[in-house]
């Protein structure tokens, strides 16, 4: 048993807080919304070391705690008894083997170095962004989004309050991300190298509601969110996913239109006025058209992959910034004194 499996187990047998109802876990979203006629799985206890994804590659005491939350991967299915379901079920073998494979592929390069947490979660099924109406989006995705906060202060709890904290998520997943940052208190606000919100929009009423939503301006600044989505043209970018007021480039980390080179062939500008990325030189036709929403001249699904040593480059980067800061800090904290005599002269 790994050292990271051995605390789960022991916080898991110990945590006494209940988890019989979403406010308890202090979330931002009714755990039963009214949704209407349908079924609704189980509940996720995040106590439980089967609700989650995790690993510890963080020998050297040096990452953070990666915080994954994973896209949506379920359409609209029936029970056997014949109800309609709009989520995804943590205890059905399909959809958590679904959202294990986005899982395990991003911890592949998001875990090393770092200790990484990815929850099993109620998403709402693809027919919810398929209706393109924010009204039914919004409805089906606080159950959700319920789900994702209890899970994160679950994972509050078990972590290690002193090492900072790296929120990613892609697709629903990065709708989480915002979410989140809304969510959590500002001591856990201070914890935070950055967030990625991979293939989601950051809307001007997501920043004028959360304060701790700050744009990233460039490749080094710590306590800010990244965020992208990838077109062919801009004509093609789905305003349901992609319709953000913030942008940067996560080749070269430029909130400007100056073009990067990715893999020695692939051009990816961000386009100023919609804040998406253009692309040239990559077809993207390794993802397949989805009932005309996805990857239909935009490359929603490239998202988490074509960009993955950036991002985890990045991650590494923003995170020595942020344990430099606090280093800086406490040094600032040691060498200052706290009093001075009646000369105003420092003791």
């Amino acid at each position: 048993m790994n050292r990271m499996n051995a605390r789960f187990l022991l916080l898991f047998a110990f945590v006494s807080i209940a988890v019989s109802s979403c406010r308890n876990w202090r979330c931002d979203f009714p755990q039963q919304p009214g949704i209407g006629a349908g079924y609704i799985p189980q509940e996720p206890d995040y106590r439980d070391s089967a609700m989650w994804i995790t690993a510890d590659q963080d020998s050297a005491n040096s990452g953070a705690d990666v915080f994954y939350v994973v896209s949506t991967w379920e359409e609209d299915w029936t029970t056997e008894d014949g109800q309609l379901c709009h989520y995804a079920d943590v205890t059905n073998p399909r959809h958590r083997k679904h959202m294990a494979r986005e899982i395990n592929k991003v911890k592949s390069y998001m875990g090393p170095g770092n200790r990484f947490f990815a929850p099993y979660y109620r998403h709402a099924t693809i027919d919810a962004f398929v209706s393109q109406n924010d009204d039914t989006i919004s409805l089906r995705t606080q159950l959700a989004m319920a789900d994702v906060c209890a899970a994160f202060d679950q994972f509050l709890r078990m972590r290690d309050a002193s090492r900072p904290i790296i929120l990613a998520g892609f697709s629903q997943g990065g709708m989480a991300v915002v979410q989140l940052l809304k969510h959590m208190d500002d001591t856990t606000f201070r914890q935070l190298v950055a967030a990625y919100v991979l293939g989601y929009k950051v809307t001007a009423e997501d920043t004028a509601s959360c304060r701790r939503i700050r744009p990233a301006q460039g490749e080094t600044d710590t306590g800010v969110t990244i965020c992208y989505n990838t077109v062919k043209d801009v004509k093609y970018a789905k305003p349901v996913i992609s319709a953000t007021c913030i942008g940067i480039n996560p080749v070269n980390w430029r909130t400007d239109a100056e073009p990067a080179l990715l893999h020695d062939t692939i051009t990816v500008r961000l386009d100023t006025a919609t804040h998406v990325l253009v692309v040239s030189n990559y077809s993207g036709s390794e993802y397949k058209p989805y009932k005309n929403l996805i990857n239909v001249g935009d490359i929603h699904s490239c998202e988490p992959w074509l960009y993955s040593e950036c991002l985890a480059r990045n991650m590494a980067v923003r995170t020595w910034c942020w344990r430099a800061q606090q280093l800086d800090n406490r040094r600032v904290a040691v060498v200052v004194p706290m009093k001075t005599n009646t000369k105003g002269e420092w003791k």
